[in-house]
């Protein structure tokens, strides 16, 4: 069946003001002078700040008479340092706005220099921890155009960024409900050229973040209705992008499933980021692969808490068994197909490290929406199964 553009391009005001759609990439200066901006400042990561993508932007903007700088110290779990050393370009360069190019990471560091261009206090003093967000002064904040280049964490729709505190080795949650991006440029093209593994684990993160925010305890129908939407995405559209990474329609989908799970994740996360916040902090691994190694062994573990809902899921994905057994059986497929690895210790967990993770998870902010209330010792089982590949 061949690609009909038209037919995934829309212009979306929810959560934000999104232009969806292959090819939108030209509309960035457009974009960037409905805000305001003049003199941007592109920030993204080294790998693609090498790559012609990134170029490509550039040189849209400066055809367009919007010289644009560009920053790309960011490492693949953003630390403090990154921020500061953002936020020294943008005042550097004179810039007024932020473009945040890339995946999780670039956004993630995107928004937290776009918040601290105009601050006076520490990036720590605004972590998502009680009502520090009211500390921060809205005025102060640069203006955000998103584009996103994978499909996984959605931080192009979210309200906060997680960075890293390298003195603490603890990964943080910076949050304003201005940080959520005036305008996102959601073109799937721009993911044409995401390498399987990454596509893959990108994707296994929008699935980790619909599925927990479908899983959340507590009444929020909106969120459980766009979560069962981006599950259902990915059901249709994840293997496709993996084994065909030209495949504009699964690109669609995903990068679709994507700003859904960010979008419903409002509602709560759980287990699995509990994990895979403290399993990055430590061990700088992948974000989303991280949490499809551990999703099943959480799921598992809230069992008795998320049954009913799962059974639904299953349902509503068209699985031939409507019952936790028979979401779980697509879960565990789903990696399998995607070569996800089965145990922990692909990702550098060992037992030396199990009790650590495990108290830093009952720390993590994630944790308090958790299906069930788990102990340091719950997620210490969790882990040490994960690491020996025991579902049950």
């Amino acid at each position: 069946m061949s690609f009909n553009p038209a037919a995934y391009t829309r212009n979306l005001n929810y959560p934000t003001a999104v232009r969806f759609g292959p090819g939108r990439i030209s509309e960035l200066p457009a974009a960037c002078r409905a805000l305001g901006m003049s003199r941007p400042l592109l920030v993204t990561d080294p790998g693609l700040a090498a790559l012609p993508v990134v170029a490509e932007a550039l040189r849209i903007n400066h055809d367009a008479g919007l010289p644009t700088g560009l920053f790309s110290d960011v490492k693949p779990n953003p630390v403090g340092k990154n921020v500061d050393d953002g936020v020294a370009a943008f005042k550097a360069g004179g810039h007024d706005g932020v473009i945040a190019f890339g995946g999780g990471s670039a956004l993630d560091a995107a928004k937290a220099i776009a918040l601290m261009v105009g601050q006076d206090r520490p990036l720590w003093d605004y972590e998502d921890v009680g009502d520090w967000w009211t500390r921060v002064k809205p005025e102060g904040m640069a203006p955000v155009v998103a584009v996103p280049t994978t499909s996984g964490t959605g931080s192009e729709v979210g309200r906060a960024s997680v960075i890293k505190d390298e003195a603490a080795q603890v990964k943080k949650i910076i949050f304003h409900p201005k940080m959520l991006p005036a305008i996102v440029i959601a073109d799937p093209a721009l993911t044409v050229g995401l390498p399987k593994g990454a596509t893959a684990a990108t994707g296994m993160d929008a699935l980790s973040h619909n599925l927990e925010a479908y899983c959340a305890p507590g009444f929020h129908p909106l969120a459980d209705g766009i979560a069962l939407e981006g599950m259902r995405l990915v059901d249709v559209s994840l293997r496709d992008a993996v084994r065909d990474g030209g495949d504009l329609a699964a690109r669609s989908n995903m990068m679709a499933a994507s700003m859904m799970g960010a979008t419903a994740f409002q509602k709560g996360l759980g287990g699995m980021h509990a994990l895979a916040h403290p399993i990055g902090a430590l061990l700088d691994a992948h974000h989303g692969l991280i949490n499809a190694v551990v999703m099943p062994y959480v799921l598992i573990h809230n069992r008795q808490a998320v049954a009913e809902r799962l059974a639904r899921a299953a349902a509503y994905l068209g699985l031939a068994e409507h019952s936790f057994e028979g979401f779980l059986g697509w879960v565990l497929k789903l990696r399998e197909d995607l070569h996800i690895p089965h145990t922990a210790d692909a990702l550098g967990v060992t037992e030396a490290l199990v009790d650590r993770l495990a108290q830093m998870a009952v720390e993590d902010p994630s944790a308090g929406t958790n299906p069930t209330v788990l102990t340091a010792a719950e997620y210490a089982q969790i882990l040490r199964k994960s690491l020996v590949g025991d579902l049950y």
